[in-house]
């Protein structure tokens, strides 16, 4: 079985010590490629280093909307700039909306704004973080000179929210959410999903996915998302694992695994 870990933040400090043992885990655990996603600019430099000692490693570069505030008049040529000059960058991201217990909301859909356009110049798939801002999100998509294509990460929508995103072309990409018991909708809107249009992740190190939940999260443990996404849905572990790693070949433009 061949997995890819679609979202993932393993340059953070927790993971230092012991990132070789993280890294064989997730090989036994059958997870071949990962995508890395920046939250802000300081991260581009370290995230590449990273890519350097992990050739399964991919990235995207973006803003995250809770640091919104960091946009500067630099910002977009340093994303620009980035994903221009190394071909491991296979998207913008993560950017997008998050309202809760926000109070910049227009600037925060002025940088998402900024971001799209950049994907859109540069003909890279968005990396899409919402919560709590589905509405909104979804006029701002709509509003796109170009029709962006991406992927909504870790989604928590509702089924009616879900099926917004996925009319306007969007991929779905579960996390370590969907195993939880009181996920009700989250799960229901994992039902909906077309086969080609699914995706699975981490987002580590947060979210841990049953039976690991409370503990640090790591790439191995999208493998528990996908034995959960299997058994909502009804299908064969193995077809889904085949699946979803095509999808994110697909949409990453990433390199297909050999056998």
């Amino acid at each position: 079985m061949q997995l890819i870990d679609t979202h993932v933040h393993i340059n953070f400090d927790v993971f230092q010590a012991d990132l070789e043992a993280l890294q064989q885990r997730w090989k036994e655990a059958g997870v071949v490629r990962l995508v890395h996603s920046c939250v802000e600019p300081s991260e581009f430099p370290k995230t590449q280093a990273l890519a350097d000692r992990l050739p399964e490693l991919s990235f995207a570069v973006g803003l995250h909307p809770l640091d919104a505030h960091q946009w500067t008049a630099d910002t977009a040529d340093q994303i620009r700039e980035f994903a221009c000059a190394d071909s491991r960058v296979v998207a913008i991201g993560e950017l997008g909306l998050d309202y809760y217990k926000a109070e910049n909301q227009a600037h925060q859909r002025d940088v998402c704004q900024a971001q799209l356009e950049i994907a859109a110049d540069l003909d890279k798939p968005v990396i899409i973080h919402c919560r709590d801002a589905a509405s909104d999100l979804r006029e701002l998509l709509q509003q796109q000179k170009q029709p962006p294509r991406g992927v909504m990460h870790c989604w928590g929508g509702t089924p009616e929210e879900t099926a917004w995103f996925l009319d306007l072309g969007f991929y779905i990409s579960f996390s370590g959410i969907v195993t939880f018991k009181n996920a009700k909708a989250v799960q229901e809107s994992a039902k909906i999903v077309p086969r080609d249009r699914l995706l699975i992740e981490t987002d580590c190190p947060f979210l841990a996915p049953v039976p690991k939940r409370g503990k640090r999260n790591e790439p191995a443990n999208v493998r528990y998302v996908a034995e959960t996404l299997a058994q909502l849905r009804q299908e064969d572990l193995d077809t889904l694992a085949q699946t979803t790693t095509a999808n994110a070949c697909q949409l990453f433009g990433l390199p297909q695994p050999t056998p």
